[in-house]
C-alpha cells in the first residue's frame, strides 16, 4: 500500500481518508490537523499550516461535517416538514427558506408527510435524530404527542401558514383576514351578488378558517349579496364536483361567482367549468387564492390573490435564526398581505 494513496482499498470497498492519515502524511499531530480544520490558524506555525493544507489537497481529505458539528454542539442543519411537497405553495415557500439557509451557512433537510399522521410523527423523530438546530413546520399537526415533545425539547420552531392549537410557536404566513376581505370586496364591486367560498374542510386548519371568517365578515357588509361556504375535499373529485355543480346550477338572475380558497381548489374548479362549458365571467366569476403559473392561461385568465410565498419561507427562516441567536421574545406572528391580481375571470360583463 502506498503511503500517499487517497483511499485505502478493502475488497470492492474504499475507506475514506482520516484525520490520522492526514497527520501521519503531513508529519504533524492530529491536534494540529483538527486546529487547522477548525480555523485556529493562529495556533499553528506557517510551516505546519502549509504541510497540513498541502496534504489535505493531495489526499483529497473531506472532513465529516456532521461529526465535527456534533462535537461542537452545532450541526448547521434546519429541518422542514411539509404536508404536501408537490403543492406549488410548498415549493415556493421551500425556495425562500432554503435561500435564507444558504445565506447564513445552514443546510435545509426536507420531510414530506403526505398529510399522513404517522409520517408526521416519523418526520419529527428523524429530524431530531439528526440533531437539527431548528424546525420549520407546514402541516396540520395531527400528532399532538410528537408536537408536545417538540415543544418541551426547547428546539426553536416556526410555523408556516397554520396555527397549531395549544402550541406557542412563532408563525409566518398570509394575512388571511385581509386577503379574504380584499377578494370578497373585489367580487362584490364587480357586480357579483351570489358568491360561494369553496374550501377544503375547515376543521383544524387556521388558514382556511381565517379566509372563511374574512369572507363572511365582508359579505355581512352587503345585505343585498348572498354568500355561503362550500366545504369540499379536492382529493375526492366526485364529491367535490357534485357540491360545486349544485351551487352553479342554482344560478338565476343573480351574478354568481366562486372564490377558491387555494390553488388546488382553483384548478379543480377550472377543470370542472371547462367540462360543464361554463364561461367566465359572463356565466360565472372565479377568483382564486394563490398566483400560479397557469393562472393567466385559463379562459380569459383567472383573477387571484397572490401570496408572498418566497418571502414567507425566507421570513420563517429569519425568525428561526433570531431564536438560534438567543433573542428572547414572546411567540409572534408575522402576517404578510395578499395582493389582488385582476384578470378576465372577474371582469365586468359589457
Amino acid at each position: 500500500m502506498q503511503a500517499n494513496s487517497r483511499k485505502t482499498a478493502v475488497g470492492d470497498n474504499e475507506r475514506p481518508v482520516t484525520i490520522a492519515q492526514v497527520a501521519r502524511e503531513a508529519g504533524v499531530s492530529k491536534t494540529s490537523v483538527s486546529r487547522f480544520l477548525g480555523g485556529e490558524l493562529d495556533a499553528l506555525s506557517d510551516t505546519i499550516r502549509h504541510q497540513v493544507e498541502s496534504t489535505i489537497k493531495r489526499l483529497g481529505y473531506q472532513p465529516n461535517q456532521m461529526a465535527r458539528g456534533l462535537k461542537r454542539g452545532r450541526t448547521r442543519l434546519i429541518g422542514m416538514v411539509v404536508a404536501d411537497v408537490v403543492n406549488p405553495y410548498s415549493i415556493a415557500v421551500l425556495k425562500g427558506a432554503e435561500a435564507a439557509c444558504q445565506q447564513n451557512g445552514y443546510t435545509l433537510m426536507l420531510c414530506n408527510t403526505g398529510n399522513d399522521e404517522q409520517r408526521e410523527k416519523q418526520s419529527l423523530a428523524v429530524l431530531r435524530s439528526y440533531s437539527v438546530e431548528g424546525i420549520i413546520l407546514h402541516m396540520q399537526g395531527r400528532n399532538q404527542e410528537s408536537l408536545r415533545e417538540l415543544q418541551h425539547s426547547g428546539l426553536p420552531v416556526v410555523l408556516i401558514d397554520r396555527r397549531l392549537e395549544g402550541f406557542d410557536f412563532d408563525l409566518v404566513g398570509l394575512d388571511n383576514l385581509q386577503s379574504a376581505r380584499l377578494a370578497t370586496r373585489h367580487l362584490v364591486e364587480r357586480g357579483f351578488t351570489d358568491i360561494a367560498l369553496v374550501t377544503a374542510p375547515l376543521a383544524g386548519v387556521s388558514s382556511r378558517q381565517g379566509r372563511a371568517e374574512g369572507f363572511k365578515a365582508t359579505l355581512s357588509e352587503y345585505p343585498a349579496c348572498h354568500g355561503e361556504v362550500i366545504e369540499a375535499d379536492p382529493d375526492d373529485s366526485a364529491a367535490f364536483d357534485a357540491k360545486v355543480t349544485q351551487f352553479i346550477a342554482r344560478r338565476g338572475e343573480r351574478r354568481t361567482a366562486l372564490l377558491a380558497a387555494n390553488g388546488v381548489v382553483t384548478l379543480r374548479i377550472a377543470l370542472l367549468l371547462q367540462r360543464l362549458q361554463v364561461s367566465m365571467p359572463d356565466q360565472l366569476g372565479l377568483l382564486g387564492f394563490d398566483e400560479l403559473d397557469w393562472s393567466p392561461l385559463v379562459g380569459p385568465g383567472v383573477s387571484t390573490i397572490e401570496q408572498q410565498t418566497y418571502d414567507i419561507g425566507y421570513t420563517a427562516m429569519k425568525c428561526l435564526l433570531a431564536r438560534l441567536q438567543g433573542e428572547q421574545f414572546a411567540p409572534r406572528e408575522v402576517l404578510l398581505k395578499g395582493k389582488l391580481i385582476v384578470r378576465g375571470s372577474t371582469g365586468l360583463v359589457v
